[in-house]
């Protein structure tokens, strides 16, 4: 424990230092560094990904410093310190764990998570839906939402009724098609069935962003070996070339 405090302890005398001494850290405001802190979030959700454990360690402590320069520019505003943000979040915690820190008995992790939710409007979240960030990708906010409405019992009762659901929702964009519809009302119905789908992947325990990005990974690896492979440029290849190049890096 001391050796995390005094490294923590390290941080904050090094903020300080640069905030003071550094021509780039003194000029930089709350809304300067929103950017660069959410690229950072996406550089430990890649290490993350890749199971990269070095690339984690290294990710968490460009994200630490990032919390430590906004507590630096709080504190230089006179709003709030570090302190003051790490002791917040201890109260939370404790408060919305009564099954840790009180008398509350739980079973499992899911009664952890519905007892979560209803402490949340107690404590004056007008919705259960409120705490889901409107700056996150759609496909990870539809999950989110999805996951909060379900503690409080808006949920279908397996995933065979999640599955017609999709089925519904694919005909109605197939329809949308065929009729030729507007292009808003495609864009509806298409939105409608990619809701389900992620509702699908939630019952069936799949993470649908990590999921997708599997597969976007998958594909960037084998069209950059088409590429490296191609004996003539992309443009003057047939389809039926790059498909066999295509089905030589699936073997692989």
């Amino acid at each position: 424990m001391q050796q995390k405090t005094e490294a923590f302890g390290r941080l904050l005398q090094i903020m300080d230092e640069l905030r003071e001494k550094c021509p780039w850290d003194r000029k930089q405001t709350l809304q300067s560094l929103r950017n660069l802190t959410i690229e950072e979030t996406y550089e430990l959700a890649d290490a993350i990904l890749e199971d990269d454990l070095e690339g984690i360690k290294e990710e968490i402590g460009d994200l630490m410093l990032h919390m430590v320069f906004y507590a630096k520019i709080a504190e230089e505003k006179e709003a709030f310190d570090i302190a003051d943000a790490l002791h917040a979040v201890c109260e939370k915690l404790i408060k919305r764990h009564p099954h840790i820190y009180g008398d509350l008995k739980v079973e499992n992790e899911e009664q952890v998570k519905q007892n979560w939710e209803k402490l949340k409007l107690k404590e004056g979240k007008k919705s259960v839906l409120a705490g889901v960030p409107k700056s996150l990708p759609a496909m990870v906010k539809a999950y989110r939402m999805q996951e909060k409405t379900k503690q409080v019992g808006f949920e279908w009762e397996n995933s065979a009724q999640v599955w017609d659901k999709v089925e519904e929702e694919l005909g109605e964009f197939k329809e949308t098609l065929e009729k030729g519809m507007s292009q808003a009302k495609k864009e509806e119905e298409f939105g409608d069935v990619l809701f389900s789908l992620i509702n699908y992947a939630r019952f069936e325990g799949i993470d649908p962003e990590t999921a997708l990005e599997r597969v976007n990974q998958k594909f960037k690896k084998r069209f950059e070996y088409i590429e490296s492979q191609a004996i003539k440029s992309l443009e003057d290849m047939s389809l039926a070339e790059m498909d066999a190049l295509w089905n030589a890096a699936k073997a692989l």
